[in-house]
C-alpha cells in the first residue's frame, strides 16, 4: 500500500521539480499530481506539455517516486455556461493524456450535479472521454460530491453524496476504465457514516481514496488525526473489504498555513500521519 500526497499546494508555492523533491524528502512512496486550473499547474496546458511531464516523471522515478494518481481541473461541467464548457473539456483531455505520460492509474474527474436526467447526462460526460482515458491507459475515477444550500449556505448531499448513488454510477460505466474514488473527508458533511460507505462501495469497486480530516462541519482538507473524522472505524472497515488500494492525502490545506520555510517539516508530519494510518489498517487485517 503505497502513501502518496497531492502536488497542489507545493506547486503554487514552489516550481514542479523541487515539490517533487520534497514529496521525495519527506518520505512518501507516490505523487498525485493536481491538474486544477491555476498558474501552478497552467503548463500542462500549454504547448510542449509531454516533454515537461515526461521530464517530471523521470525526476520522480530518480528520487524513487511514481505518479501514482491524479486530479482533473474541475468543475467538470457547469449547467447553462457555455464559455465554461467549451473551455474545461479540452482541459479535461488533456489532464487524461498527461496523466498517462506520467504513468498515472487513475485520474479523478468530479461528477456534476444536473438538475434533470443526473445519472444519464453524467454517463454522457464520461463516456465522451473514454476514449481519451483507453489511448492514455488511465482510469477515470468517480469522486463522491457534496453541495450547497443557496438559502443557508450550508452543505448539503449533491451528486453522488452516498455510497449506492456512486455505486451505480461505477456498474454503469466500463469497469476496465472506471473505478471509484472515495473522499473521505466528503462523507460526514452530508451526514453519511464513513465505515458503512466503505464497505457499501466494496474493495472491488473502491481503488483509490482521498484522504483528509474536518469537523464534519466545513471541507477544511487538513491532515488525518487534526479533525472528528473516526479513524479507528475507517481503517477497521478499509481492513474488512481487503482494501488494496493506496492512501493518497488530500491535505494541503495543513500546508497552506504554514510559512514556506516549514513546508518540508509540514510534509513529514503528513506523512507521519499517512503512515499511521496505513499501520492502523494493517493492525485491523489481521
Amino acid at each position: 500500500m503505497k502513501l502518496s500526497t497531492q502536488t497542489d499546494a507545493l506547486m503554487k508555492m514552489f516550481s514542479p521539480e523541487p515539490a517533487v523533491d520534497m514529496i521525495a524528502d519527506a518520505g512518501f512512496d507516490a505523487i498525485d499530481l493536481s491538474m486544477f486550473e491555476g498558474d501552478s499547474t497552467a503548463w500542462i496546458y500549454e504547448d510542449g506539455f509531454e516533454e515537461k511531464i515526461l521530464s517530471l516523471r523521470k525526476r520522480a522515478e530518480s528520487r524513487g517516486l511514481c505518479f501514482n494518481q491524479a486530479h482533473a481541473p474541475f468543475p467538470s461541467y457547469r449547467v447553462g455556461d457555455e464559455e465554461y464548457n467549451k473551455k474545461i473539456r479540452p482541459m479535461l483531455i488533456r489532464s487524461i493524456e498527461a496523466a498517462g505520460l506520467a504513468g498515472v492509474k487513475n485520474i479523478v474527474v468530479h461528477p456534476v450535479y444536473f438538475d434533470e436526467n443526473k445519472k444519464e447526462n453524467n454517463l454522457k460526460l464520461y463516456n465522451e472521454l473514454l476514449p481519451y482515458a483507453k489511448a492514455a491507459g488511465v482510469k477515470i475515477a468517480l469522486e463522491n460530491m457534496w453541495g450547497r444550500d443557496k438559502r443557508s449556505d450550508v452543505i448539503v448531499p449533491n451528486v453522488c453524496s452516498v455510497a449506492s448513488e456512486l455505486a451505480d454510477y461505477a456498474d454503469s460505466l466500463p469497469s476496465e476504465w472506471f473505478t471509484v474514488c472515495l473522499d473521505i473527508g466528503h462523507v460526514g458533511l452530508v451526514h453519511e457514516y464513513e465505515a458503512p460507505f466503505i464497505k457499501e462501495l466494496g474493495g472491488e469497486r473502491l481503488t483509490c481514496v482521498h484522504i483528509h480530516d474536518n469537523d464534519n462541519i466545513h471541507d477544511l482538507h487538513i491532515c488525518p488525526f487534526l479533525g472528528d473524522l473516526p479513524w479507528g472505524d475507517i481503517a477497521k472497515a478499509f481492513a474488512e473489504i481487503n482494501y488494496n488500494g493506496d492512501i493518497t492525502l488530500e491535505a494541503d490545506n495543513t500546508l497552506r498555513s504554514l510559512p514556506s520555510e516549514l513546508y518540508p517539516a509540514g510534509l513529514k508530519f503528513m506523512e507521519q500521519a499517512g503512515r499511521q494510518l496505513i499501520k492502523m489498517i494493517e493492525e485491523a487485517k489481521v
